[in-house]
């Protein structure tokens, strides 16, 4: 399966920080063709700079957030036929600053997630336990209730990408263990394969929190992780592009 590293911006950067960092992503990957699938999720104002500035470059730009709806009277708000509109090919949903910071439920995320499908968006479907229900032992429940939840009638192989980042390590330096992610992305490959049969099997699975240039290339060879979803280090071209060439070839 062919890996895919995405890289979240979150919140981050102007458009003259938005140019440098693709031109950087631009001459990178012309310089060699990258080893997996390169996606780039900035800010949405600044979705159609990306796309100007990635058109052709074999690199892929997508959205961080949609909303549930194709349109309507929704103030600030994203919807998807615009990301498609504006070339952009995957779409974050249920990310934890998302589900916490915004209240955002397993339903909500679910219908999110739909919405991408019927734009012919790939939805990455972010999952995660806390730090309290790690200690407590309910990781795997916890993740496990998360997909169920989170996850269309539409899903399947081709249009779905599940990453798994547990919110204690997003942001924080801290970093799952191996054996952690291990256990985690077997669980989620296992409930996959039983909701979706063989389209499960495709699914990608991405590893996300604290994924860095030092720690990327022990992550992405773990069993079951097809990739990795990048915060601050896609915000760093050197380091981000480090991660990208740890992609197993």
């Amino acid at each position: 399966m062919r890996a895919l590293i995405a890289g979240n911006w979150k919140m981050n950067g102007l458009r003259a920080d938005a140019a440098e960092r693709f031109a950087a992503f631009r001459e990178r990957a012309a310089a060699a063709t990258p080893p997996c699938d390169v996606l780039i999720c900035p800010p949405a104002p600044l979705i159609a700079d990306a796309a100007a500035a990635l058109a052709g470059s074999g690199l892929l730009w997508g959205g961080q957030d949609c909303h549930a709806e194709d349109k309507g009277a929704f103030t600030g708000d994203v919807a998807a036929p615009l990301l498609a509109d504006l070339g952009c090919s995957h779409v974050i949903v249920g990310h934890s600053e998302r589900r916490g910071g915004h209240g955002e439920s397993d339903t909500v995320i679910s219908a999110k997630a739909a919405a991408a499908h019927r734009a012919g968006l790939v939805a990455i479907v972010c999952l995660g336990e806390s730090a309290e229900e790690r200690a407590q032992g309910r990781a795997a429940a916890v993740v496990a209730s998360q997909l169920a939840g989170s996850l269309p009638p539409s899903a399947d192989g081709a249009n779905t990408v599940v990453a798994y980042e547990p919110i204690w390590a997003i942001g924080t330096g801290n970093t799952a263990t191996p054996a952690d992610v291990a256990e985690i992305h077997g669980l989620l490959r296992d409930e996959l394969e039983s909701r979706l049969g063989e389209a499960g099997t495709a699914v990608r699975l991405l590893y996300g929190g604290s994924v860095n240039a030092a720690n990327a290339h022990e992550l992405l060879r773990v069993p079951h992780v097809n990739g990795a979803l990048v915060g601050g280090a896609s915000l760093k071209p050197g380091d981000f592009w480090t991660i990208v060439e740890a992609a197993p070839h």
